[in-house]
């Protein structure tokens, strides 16, 4: 059981269970009706993406030092009551349930999935 931290919209991988969309927006020109047959996700959690301001900070971010401070706020934002038991909630559920947590970007390096990874795996969450 685990938690596979997966690009949104790429073919699902055998066992990924539940695909978790932690995104702001929902995906364009694309009908809810289709967002799990077209591997997009089954469920649409906004509540574990940046918000709104940090998402144009992050990809207006050209340097190094500009993605480290998104880094920074991102988990600033996590680290409010709500996400914070999200994320012990989906670490103690890899133990026990297979899932995968997800965002569209390409690069994950890039992305506020990275600093998901990294949340995930301080609370014990069993990671693929």
């Amino acid at each position: 059981m685990s938690i596979r931290i997966v690009r949104l919209g790429t073919p699902r991988l055998p066992r990924e269970g539940t695909r978790i969309g932690t995104v702001r927006r929902l995906p364009r020109g694309i009908s809810k009706e289709r967002y799990a047959a077209e591997d997009w996700f089954d469920v649409w959690y906004p509540e574990l993406a940046p918000s709104a301001a940090l998402v144009t900070r992050a990809k207006a971010a050209a340097t190094a030092e500009e993605w480290r401070a998104f880094i920074r706020a991102f988990r600033a934002e996590m680290n409010q009551p709500a996400p914070r038991r999200t994320l012990d909630l989906l670490a103690a559920l890899s133990h026990g349930a297979d899932f995968s947590v997800g965002c569209y970007c390409a690069d994950e390096a890039r992305c506020h999935r990275s600093v998901l990874r990294e949340l995930l795996a301080e609370r014990g969450a069993t990671l693929a």
